[in-house]
């Protein structure tokens, strides 16, 4: 396997929208094309089962976006 040792950054499209996904060692992040503000997760958060109390809190915070 190949490490990820550095941030990989791939266009998504979903429905009519484009978005930039970032793939660290961090975790992952999904924001808007263009934008800089989306919705983080965290890998520790994804392995521990907590993916869907941090997305919640981060939509609650106004992250989003």
């Amino acid at each position: 396997m190949t490490p990820l040792d550095k941030p990989l950054r791939r266009e998504l499209q979903v429905d009519d929208r484009l978005f930039t996904l970032t793939i660290s060692p961090e975790g992952l992040k999904l924001v808007p094309k263009g934008h800089r503000n989306g919705l983080e997760l965290a890998w520790t958060d994804l392995v521990n089962g907590d993916a869907a109390l941090a997305t919640a809190l981060q939509a609650s915070l106004g992250n989003t976006g």
